[in-house]
């Protein structure tokens, strides 16, 4: 429809609109300006004057005649006054033109007729004789530049590889800019589908090119809608898990052509598939959150893919399916277990746990007054003292569960201490219920309360007597989270849950806080409103869960629990595996991507932290890279000033494949503690996702730098219009207004508009 009006709109002016957003008018009449006006004075009296002797019984008549004739008298004074434009036009030969060409690999996209993207780039520039290339070849000294993650200058068009993993559009624009920065440019022209997967801000490239005043022109290769497409968009999982921990991953798929079918989700692990789950494609545009369950079996970096198949006319294969890098360590966490008084949970949590080869609970019981006793400790000194006095006593533990322990017993400093646990430390605090937890044990207005998922109801508050019997059931939230996934499948599950027998509770814990979360909840005959029995919160750097029934070990001992039923034992292994998930170790080390293109640079940030987690600056950090083929190379790392214990370094891969970075540090000659993790260098298929052409993008572009946006319909107007820039060294060239047939059309209507409303009213 666009390229019909502008070719209307070309008849009737004689040019395309762009000579007229490109020109200013003049005239080249050699009448002064003066002498023109007085001949306007003229026509207008001598006109008006015509009418007013004609015996007319209607005053309406005359003026509308003398307006039409007046018109006519207008336009044809227009025509000879000689009107023009005078349009900048760049001056043969004399100026450069910048041609950039997309090389990532989005334009292997047969998206148009079954035809490549590139298609249109070798077709339009491939031979020194093509249309395209020799138009602009007539006017401009031509030099061509390829770019994905980079821009490098390109001598031939057929060394493009269409094989780059990214596209930054901001790097190309810069680094073309800077390149003809000495030359005269008459503008930069860019072929590309606008898929910008980079970090890179145009706003500053374009305020550059504003400012040099260098028009950008695009091009937009592909098609700004897929018919028929399924995109797994994004994937949220967990850096890293303790082995053989089950995981419930997010994954988001949108759709287009494909409404309403059931496909298939598959979760891969080296090839093997790990889980595998039916799912229904939401509505063409739209996008659905879909949950998959599985477990990490197998120890070490995995690169788990999460894949939907490729389905009949499907446009684009390689966006249907997501890769994540996860570390599944094989190690074991200690959890420190703070109970009270005797209690048949300690038997049945330890017994839960004894087969978990990643968890640890150290069990420290108070028999009397000062005396305690220790299970699980590793050796004499561990807690010989009781409940940890100190930071670093206290940090060496990844979770902490607090039973039936009143709040008088901990110290002002103790308590601030479990608080400072887990805002700083990142650890993972579990309160259960009993007779002195919660609200009952006075932790109300304590530091701890401050930490817990749960709203403490006030001293007036405390039924002394309360007790109730309540039957367990997961929340919809809960029914997906790995914690309260007792059984196979989400429905399995929830039928797991009503068939367990019921529990007790002495906390009056009925409501969660703002932000937090419950996955279990109770309901029981004597109660009005549903119980907490499970709920969490992030806190600081950690988090922070309540479960207030006292004895969960009845899912163990019932009479109708099978003797061989694991139920009991999932539940528990799952939840102090995901209570130590997360939690930092002094010395961390991230990879600002997990998986990055050949040759890409990559960043990796350490954390420096002592034993009691306090930030250390004046720290010797290095870090050691070993790639696939076993090299290795050491790089130091420079504290980043602007953030205390933070330290940065980059480098660039060189190898493909699954890479290693170990990190150490030291301060003050002291060992602070070293961090593992990996990232994968690959040829991604990051191009693929969110592939459409991006027109909008790309006209911003054109409209900001005064350029203009094209398709391949209608580029070979491009060299024309490139040519009309004041960029450069050009000339003024004039272009005659006053034969465009729009004038003679308008003055044959004019004419014909007079003698026809005369004859309507009977004045001929």
């Amino acid at each position: 429809m666009a390229a019909f009006l502008e070719t209307v709109f070309e008849f009737l002016f004689k040019y395309r609109p762009l000579v007229f957003e490109k020109g200013r008018l003049a005239f080249a009449t050699p009448w002064p300006a003066t002498t023109i006006l007085v001949i306007a004075l003229l026509i207008t009296v001598i006109a008006s004057a015509a009418y007013a002797r004609v015996k007319m019984k209607n005053r309406r008549d005359v003026i509308i005649l003398s307006v039409l004739r007046l018109a006519a008298f207008a336009l044809l004074l227009f025509s000879l006054a000689r009107p023009m434009l005078l349009i900048p036009t760049v001056v043969p030969q004399r100026n450069f033109l910048g041609i950039l060409i997309d090389d990532s690999r989005s334009m292997q996209i047969a998206d148009r007729e079954g035809m490549p993207r590139n298609e249109f780039v070798y077709r339009a520039f491939g031979a020194p004789d093509s249309a395209l290339r020799s138009a602009l070849a007539e006017r401009f000294m031509l030099r061509f530049f390829r770019f994905d993650g980079t821009t490098a200058r390109l001598d031939r068009v057929s060394d493009l590889t269409a094989l780059g993993s990214t596209t930054d559009l901001a790097q190309a624009l810069d680094a073309a800019r800077r390149e003809l920065a000495a030359v005269p440019l008459a503008g930069l022209v860019v072929l590309t589908d606008g898929a910008d997967n980079s970090p890179s801000s145009l706003t500053e490239s374009l305020l550059a090119l504003k400012a040099s005043s260098v028009p950008v022109y695009t091009v937009g290769l592909g098609r700004e809608r897929f018919d028929r497409d399924i995109e797994v968009s994004r994937v949220e999982t967990p850096r890293s898990v303790l082995t053989g921990s089950s995981l419930v991953v997010d994954l988001v798929v949108e759709q287009t052509g494909y409404r309403g079918k059931v496909v298939k989700v598959n979760v891969e692990d080296a090839g093997r598939i790990v889980a595998s789950q039916d799912i229904t494609l939401p509505a063409d545009g739209e996008s659905a959150t879909v949950r998959v369950h599985f477990r990490a079996d197998e120890p070490g970096p995995r690169l788990f893919r999460f894949r939907i198949p490729p389905q009949p006319d499907e446009l684009v294969n390689e966006n249907n399916e997501r890769e994540a890098l996860i570390v599944v360590e094989d190690r074991r966490e200690k959890i420190l277990y703070f109970e009270g008084e005797p209690r048949f949970e300690v038997k049945f949590i330890r017994r839960a746990v004894e087969e978990d080869e990643n968890i640890r609970v150290v069990v420290l019981q108070r028999t009397a007054e000062n005396k305690f006793l220790r299970l699980g400790a590793d050796d004499a000194d561990e807690l010989a003292g009781g409940f940890p006095r100190t930071r670093e006593e206290l940090f060496r533990y990844r979770g902490l569960i607090i039973g039936s322990v009143e709040a008088s017993f901990f110290t002002h400093d103790q308590l601030k201490m479990i608080e400072e646990f887990v805002g700083q430390r990142g650890g993972g605090l579990l309160m259960l219920g009993s007779r002195h937890s919660f609200a009952r044990g006075g932790y109300a207005g304590t530091p701890v309360a401050d930490v817990l998922p749960v709203i403490l109801p006030p001293d007036e508050e405390i039924q002394s007597a309360f007790f109730a019997e309540v039957k367990v059931e997961p929340t919809r939230f809960g029914l997906t989270h790995p914690v309260s996934r007792i059984a196979g499948t989400m429905d399995e599950s929830a039928a797991r849950w009503d068939e367990l027998p019921p529990v007790s509770s002495v906390n009056p814990i009925f409501r969660v806080k703002p932000g937090a979360s419950m996955l279990l909840s109770g309901d029981g005959p004597d109660l009005d409103d549903e119980l907490v029995v499970l709920a969490y919160q992030r806190y600081g750097r950690g988090k922070a869960l309540a479960l207030p029934i006292q004895d969960s070990w009845m899912w163990q001992m019932h009479a109708d629990i099978p003797l061989d039923d694991m139920t009991h034992e999932t539940f528990w292994q799952q939840l102090l595996r995901w209570l130590v998930s997360y939690v930092p170790d002094p010395v961390t080390v991230t990879a600002s991507q997990d998986r990055v293109g050949p040759n890409d640079v990559v960043k990796i940030t350490a954390e420096v932290q002592d034993e009691t987690f306090l930030r250390v600056n004046n720290a010797e950090v290095l870090a050691y890279v070993t790639a696939p083929s076993g090299a290795e190379r050491e790089i130091r790392m420079d504290w980043a000033v602007e953030a205390d214990g933070e330290y940065r370094a980059s480098f660039a891969t060189d190898e493909l494949g699954m890479h290693e970075v170990r990190v150490e540090a030291r301060g003050n000659g002291e060992f602070l503690g070293l961090h593992t993790t990996y990232f994968e260098a690959a040829r991604l298929s990051t191009e693929f996702f969110d592939a459409e052409m991006r027109s909008a993008l790309l006209k911003e572009i054109s409209e900001e730098t005064g350029g203009r946006f094209y398709t391949p319909e209608n580029a070979a107007a491009l060299a024309e219009d490139v040519s009309f820039t004041e960029s450069g060294t050009s000339v003024l060239e004039e272009r005659d207004l006053w034969d465009m047939p729009i004038i003679f059309l308008l003055l044959l209507v004019l004419v014909s508009s007079e003698w026809g409303y005369r004859r309507q009213r009977g004045l001929v």
